[in-house]
């Protein structure tokens, strides 16, 4: 049973955790905000254990679990014993800082009934003192930007960052319905050979191992693939680096059965061999209109 790598988010209210915790979900973390600390061994055991094994693990712990945060210093010593590896991330920030967050925000803080909100913040800096001093990585976030943060998470946490945890979603469609909302890329493949004015391909899709077929003998479409899938894999890393966190690659033909899903079929097929998280939808490949 492997278990899976386990990030404890923690720190100061108002430092940031909850942008932190969006930011590790995309780096494809599995992530779960304000766990009592009690169910943290159940949760890694269940992760383990899950049909679709979760690697990576993300859980915000704080002031806000009441008498629950209270066993969490027993909880990491279970950790320990089990073999469980874990980090804890501690954020913080000046007290000038969080108060105008918090007056920003208009949000009350979880000590709020202590007192005013600058007493609030000192009391759960002192509280939280012990485990700051146990924190394998503090981010000083007074100063930071949403995309410095990010960046900062990137470098302390993502794996293989040459190949991006940025998740890339392939749809076909026909233009006759409309170029998908959502798209980041569309590219137009109504120039390639058409199987619909094959009488015994029209009523098939691109699913069809004849229809691919069909399409895949053309040396346009070999010469196209390779020319548009090496520049796909050239833009990739770009997004990336500029913070998107997915990606919306759109390929249409005339009515979405044929060509499209092909063509982002093999996509799909080419990015998933280079370690990519890549998904494909047919939008149209229902629609009984033909191309």
């Amino acid at each position: 049973m492997a278990l899976p790598r386990l990030v404890i988010v923690t720190g100061l209210s108002g430092a940031g955790r909850t942008q932190a915790l969006r930011h590790l979900e995309d780096l494809g973390f599995f992530c779960i905000d304000n766990l009592p600390p009690t169910l943290i061994p159940k949760f890694t055991e269940l992760c383990a254990h899950s049909a679709r094994p979760i690697d990576r693990v993300a859980l915000v712990v704080d002031i806000r679990g009441g008498e629950f945060f209270d066993a969490l210093f027993e909880v990491l010593g279970d950790l320990d014993k089990s073999g469980t590896n874990y980090e804890i991330l501690f954020l913080e920030a000046s007290d000038e800082t969080l108060v105008r967050r918090f007056k920003e925000s208009r949000r009350s803080h979880p000590l709020s009934m202590h007192g005013e909100i600058l007493d609030c913040i000192r009391e759960e800096r002192s509280r939280m003192q012990e485990l700051r001093g146990r924190a394998d990585k503090i981010i000083d976030t007074s100063n930071l930007t949403t995309q410095q943060l990010k960046e900062q998470l990137k470098n302390l946490f993502a794996y293989n960052t040459h190949l991006s945890r940025l998740r890339i979603s392939i749809v076909s469609f026909g233009y006759k319905y409309g170029i998908p909302m959502d798209s980041d890329l569309v590219f137009d493949v109504r120039f390639l050979p058409n199987p619909y004015y094959d009488p015994s391909l029209r009523c098939l899709t691109g699913n069809d191992p004849k229809v691919e077929e069909f399409v895949l003998s053309s040396q346009v479409t070999n010469e196209f693939m390779k020319k548009f899938f090496s520049l796909i894999e050239f833009l990739i890393p770009e997004y990336s680096k500029e913070g998107k966190s997915t990606l919306t690659i759109a390929i249409g033909c005339t009515g979405g059965q044929h060509r499209s899903i092909v063509i982002a079929n093999h996509l799909e097929e080419y990015l998933s061999k280079r370690n990519y998280t890549v998904t494909v939808h047919h939008r149209d490949i229902n629609r009984l209109a033909g191309e």
